[in-house]
């Protein structure tokens, strides 16, 4: 019997076989957006956004996506990013980490899954501790204990851990309270207008108190205007993403002057 080209769940795929996007019968590429702390003006990550090959938008890529590729697209996403973050430059950036999704229904095995984001680390000579793995809050979580061991084996890792899009999904508290991420991102549902409207400023000023006490670290996400800045600062939030410092650009790194 000839063996398969495809990686099964058992069979993790290597970093060369996962550059190998013919396999996916589609192309893509990565956007960058900045995150920033505005209180000291740094970098803090850039978050790797798919996009089609010609900058199409990530619901075209993702259109795409399906139970029998989903496990080759997560890590091909992967290695993309990190080479092409690496060859951005991003390592020359202090402290600066590479912010990239994942699939958590992609994911068998994390010890096993995770082969080939080594290699394409120890290949572009970008530090582990500087990777940060998002889970949305968006896809449904089929099994979360199984998530919550895959944040473990990240960790261990040192890799920094972190819930997307809180406050728009599934699961919300449930999904803390079963496992608690390092960082939290506020979505923009919970930001937009947050310095004009103050059931959005109370519910956000309650999930600071519950990261601190968790000692979990909160990032704004869709945040525009200088109001919503200032706002979401007032309130103890100083990492924050959004179209107010730039917005999410292909093979490029940008960033607003701040």
């Amino acid at each position: 019997m000839t063996r398969t080209f495809f990686p099964t769940p058992f069979e993790p795929a290597s970093c060369a076989q996962c550059r190998n996007l013919e396999a996916l019968d589609f192309d893509f590429t990565m956007a960058f957006q900045p995150i920033v702390n505005v209180r000291t003006g740094l970098l803090y990550a850039y978050e790797a956004l798919v996009r089609g090959p010609n900058g199409e938008s990530a619901a075209s890529v993702l259109g795409q996506v399906n139970d029998g590729n989903r496990y080759r697209f997560d890590q091909a996403c992967r290695v993309k990013a990190i080479e092409t973050a690496a060859r951005l430059g991003i390592v020359a950036i202090p402290d600066c980490k590479l912010s990239i999704n994942f699939l958590p229904n992609a994911v068998y095995r994390a010890e096993t899954c995770i082969r080939a984001t080594l290699e394409a680390a120890r290949a572009s000579a970008f530090p582990l501790e500087r990777l940060m793995f998002e889970v949305t809050e968006g896809e449904k979580v089929e099994d979360p204990e199984h998530l919550k061991s895959i944040f473990k084996a990240y960790e261990r890792q040192g890799f920094t851990t972190a819930i997307d899009d809180f406050g728009s999904g599934y699961s919300g508290l449930n999904l803390l309270a079963t496992f608690q991420p390092q960082v939290l991102k506020l979505d923009m549902a919970l930001t937009r207008n947050i310095d004009s409207d103050g059931v959005r400023e109370a519910i956000v000023a309650g999930i600071v108190l519950v990261a601190q006490r968790l000692g979990i670290t909160l990032l704004a996400e869709g945040v525009e205007t200088d109001g919503e800045r200032d706002a979401l600062l007032a309130l103890g939030i100083e990492l924050m993403q959004g179209y107010l410092f730039a917005r999410p650009q292909v093979a490029v790194l940008p960033l607003k002057p701040l």
